[in-house]
């Protein structure tokens, strides 16, 4: 879920050996860096993992054939679907979107099957290229997307390696019903988090309307925040609103610290200094348990918000729910979400053998309560009102099903029933197509 402020794809180090002994008249025993880097993952597991007690006391890391086996070996099946490995440049590039090997694009499914592209980041080679949300794709590489369905009735895209100058093929068919194909290669640049905002007037109210992807800090910013969070604030307090819509139906997660930043925003007042939450460790750690209190930012005065949220909301979009409920009213419209209710930050720094070895361990470490205690939702966040997405229309046009519920619900305090009788459960989404890292992240 949340990743501790901080910043993996274990790269293992075949052939080299390491002599324990400086001493050349004793002998010298040699040991694979293979097997050192996975003792470490087990020694580091013993130490910070959340479901620490549910590990083995012993473990013979000279059976596995990798440092992954190892970490799946050790993973609590029954909670966890999170914990990772990758490098320390990999983690602090994700968590403050530097994106590299990518296009800067993510699908959606509508009602009907068809694949639509979800969202676009500005910087991306897509971006560059002029694709927009609500464009429907046809054909993938010269192959109708029917190809690429599996056995299961899932989907499977393998748009190649994520590497700088691959390329892929793409036929859409427009809004205005004109078809183009596009061949775009996969390039290096910087995300944008804040994929669309504005203000709208609902009767007498001022509705700010806010989509954002991910919780990503800005990269040299102390105290660890973004920037794009402080402009996009500054815009709504300018504009005066007094209702707030926030769409995460595509944000799995990303930095608490972002997510705190966030909430001092849009908490009201009173609730200055009072418990934003409470994360807990396992038993080892537990002088790292700590309470985080509201620290109020600008003058937004709001009583409530409105979440769009699908399976795709996960990590810190459900922590920003988790904390204001106490505090606000909150309505939730779209899908449920994913149900991450705990916590991780990367293990490196805490030991010798993964640092040198060029190895960042991503465990769960902790689980986080909000000020009433709530910290078990794996099940996710019901919705109040459950209705489908609706990737052919872009992030502008309030005939958008779940933007259109959201405002009917500030204009009258109810949706619609034909409203709700859209609602239905995608096959497949981008959370389901990525593992690791990239599944707090997902793009193509």
């Amino acid at each position: 879920m949340f990743k501790v402020r901080l910043s993996v794809l274990g790269m293992l180090m075949t052939s080299a050996i390491l002599f324990l002994s400086c001493n050349p008249e004793e002998e010298q025993v040699p040991v694979v860096v293979e097997d050192v880097v996975k003792k470490a993952i087990f020694d580091s597991m013993k130490e910070w993992y959340y479901w620490e007690g549910e590990l083995p006391q012993t473990l013979d890391v000279t059976k596995f054939a990798s440092n992954q086996a190892v970490l799946d070996e050790l993973m609590f099946k029954p909670l966890d679907r999170w914990s990772y490995l990758t490098t320390k440049a990999e983690f602090d590039a994700a968590f403050t979107g530097q994106a590299s090997g990518a296009h800067g694009f993510s699908f959606a499914f509508d009602k009907d099957e068809k694949l639509f592209v979800a969202f676009v980041f500005d910087e991306g080679p897509a971006g560059k290229d002029g694709w927009k949300r609500g464009w429907q794709i046809v054909e993938i590489n010269n192959k109708p997307i029917s190809d690429y369905k599996t056995s299961t009735g899932s989907y499977s895209f393998n748009l190649g390696a994520n590497q700088v100058g691959v390329t892929n093929t793409f036929k859409f068919k427009l809004p205005d019903g004109t078809e183009t194909t596009r061949t775009i290669q996969k390039g290096a640049f910087q995300t944008n988090s804040v994929l669309y905002k504005n203000v709208y007037e609902v009767g007498a109210k001022k509705v700010g309307h806010w989509v954002y992807q991910s919780f990503k800090a800005t990269a040299g910013l102390s105290p660890t925040r973004s920037q794009e969070v402080e402009d996009l604030f500054n815009y709504f307090i300018a504009e005066g609103i007094n209702e707030l819509i926030i769409d995460l139906r595509y944000n799995g997660g990303g930095s608490v610290a972002v997510t705190e930043q966030i909430l001092n925003y849009i908490a009201p007042a009173l609730v200055n200094g009072r418990v934003m939450y409470t994360n807990k460790h396992n038993g080892n750690k537990f002088s790292n348990n700590r309470t985080v209190n509201f620290s109020k930012k600008g003058n937004l005065n709001l009583d409530r918000v409105i979440f769009i949220t699908s399976r795709g909301s996960a990590s810190a979009s459900e922590l920003l729910v988790n904390c204001l409920e106490p505090y606000m009213d909150l309505v939730l419209i779209g899908d449920n979400t994913y149900g991450k209710p705990v916590g991780s930050f990367p293990l490196s720094s805490f030991n010798r053998n993964l640092s040198s070895n060029n190895v960042e361990l991503v465990p769960i470490t902790f689980a986080i309560a909000n000020s009433e205690g709530r910290a078990e939702y794996f099940d996710g966040f019901p919705v109040n009102f459950a209705v489908g997405d609706d990737p052919a229309k872009n992030w502008d046009d309030k005939e958008e099903k779940r933007l259109k519920a959201a405002l009917e619900f500030i204009e009258s305090g109810a949706v619609n029933a034909r409203m709700r009788d859209t609602s239905f459960k995608p096959k497949w989404e981008m959370i389901d197509a990525f593992e690791g890292l990239m599944k707090e992240f997902p793009m193509y």
